[in-house]
């Protein structure tokens, strides 16, 4: 019940902001009572960064296998990390794609455009680790760039990814596309990982 009522409150506030949400709707779609906000999470404010961590665990749950895999890497060779990246890139691609990924992106989107504590506790709790691990992986990569070089590069190349979510319209129509289909989306992750792949290869412009 308290997973149920933890999904409808991420989707309402994705959707309708912290102020347009209704903690009564959200108790009433999510088939469970009033009361059980207050007794869960101590109200409005409580629900809302409650939903927030519920997000963080999640994509955690969809990604974490992969990036304590690439942490214990005992990778060492430029070409080797580029690959481990490849790969965590193209996993967190299908996050994007995926029906499922809709309401969370929907709800940090929001926060990015005004951030409050629950973004601090989105960026710590997943956004973090998985930034982490990007910049330790094109720091091997990539030796030569500095430090705000390499971050500015995970932004950079992450953002690709996350434009699979946040511009998902912009780029169906673009690509004449009605619906996401896997043939499709197999084809947006090929591009992207190209793209990737020719950008963390780039030498920076002031070499």
């Amino acid at each position: 019940m308290k997973e149920a009522l933890l999904e409808t409150a991420v989707d309402h506030f994705g959707r309708l902001g912290f102020e347009g949400a209704s903690t009564r709707d959200i108790a009433r779609a999510s088939g469970t009572a009033m009361s059980s906000i207050t007794y869960h999470f101590g109200g409005k404010d409580g629900l809302y960064l409650a939903a927030a961590e519920h997000i963080a665990r999640s994509i955690n749950a969809y990604h974490g296998s992969a990036l304590e895999e690439a942490r214990q890497a005992t990778t060492t060779s430029p070409g080797d990390a580029i690959e481990v990246l490849l790969r965590l890139l193209d996993g967190f691609a299908q996050m994007m794609l995926s029906d499922r990924s809709r309401a969370w992106s929907s709800f940090i989107i929001r926060e990015q455009q005004a951030p409050t504590e629950a973004f601090d506790r989105i960026f710590e709790i997943t956004m973090r680790p998985i930034t982490d691990t990007f910049a330790h992986l094109i720091a091997i990569a990539r030796p030569d760039l500095s430090r705000q070089e390499v971050q500015a590069a995970v932004f950079f190349v992450m953002g690709q990814a996350l434009g699979l979510r946040a511009a998902r319209a912009s780029m169906c129509r673009m690509l004449d596309l009605d619906e996401i289909t896997p043939e499709a989306s197999q084809f947006v992750r090929r591009r992207l990982l190209a793209s990737a792949r020719a950008s963390l290869s780039a030498m920076p412009e002031n070499a």
